[in-house]
């Protein structure tokens, strides 16, 4: 029987997923729950290099299904390395980015077909899906005026894409939270930081709330 909770945050670029991820950590190490916080790609010695190689725009010609594939490297690492050992030990994960950002990215924005997708999944992740997904909407422009600001005038390679590229990652964010409204809920990140954060932590005490007992661990454990 699984332990721990896994909690996925996911959203378009400059949607201030990671400022919320950092918050929501520090909200539940607060709270004495045992937690982690983690990303993708990256979380790992491997993913972090395959992250710098995704991201590096001297690599713009980079084939879709290499970089569909290096995506689910990094997953797969990270799995082994951080997450599995981390449920299993009752903590709670904080993953930036997870398996809907493969879908959103390389599906609606790449074309890369579902089931091709659905079928690397499985492989990777076997039978686990997080227990709550926050996935932040933000309009393509105001996301990437956010993320230009953050990185003082600069853009990775994923950030460079198109504007319709970024169009069709949003919009296949909000189909995902339609397929899947008990797992993925959508939070309008046009709002303040602060305001954001009280949404994401009524979700995730709600969820906390749901769990049974020793399903998490906490400090004093």
């Amino acid at each position: 029987m699984k332990k721990g909770l896994l909690i996925t945050l996911e959203g378009p670029e400059g949607c201030g997923k990671t400022t919320q991820s950092e918050l929501l950590y520090n909200y539940l190490r607060s709270k004495s729950f045992s937690t982690i916080k983690t990303r993708e790609p990256g979380g790992t010695k491997v993913g972090e290099d395959i992250r710098n190689i995704l991201l590096n725009s001297d690599y713009k010609n980079i084939d879709f299904l290499c970089e569909f594939l290096l995506y689910n490297a990094a997953r797969a690492q990270l799995l082994k390395e951080v997450i599995k050992s981390s449920l299993e030990s009752g903590k709670i994960v904080i993953c930036d980015r997870f398996l809907d950002a493969t879908l959103a990215y390389q599906g609606y924005g790449r074309g890369i077909k579902k089931k091709v997708i659905f079928t690397l999944n499985k492989i990777v992740l076997g039978n686990l899906l997080p227990d709550l997904t926050l996935t932040f909407d933000l309009n393509p422009e105001e996301g990437l005026k956010r993320a230009l600001k953050a990185k003082k005038n600069t853009h990775d390679r994923l950030e460079q894409e198109s504007f319709f590229f970024h169009q069709k990652v949003q919009q296949g964010y909000l189909k995902i939270a339609k397929v899947y409204p008990e797992r993925v809920k959508l939070i309008l990140a046009d709002k303040s930081i602060e305001e954001v954060h009280k949404v994401v932590c009524s979700y995730v005490d709600k969820l906390i709330e749901k769990c049974r007992p020793g399903r998490i661990t906490t400090n004093e454990d």
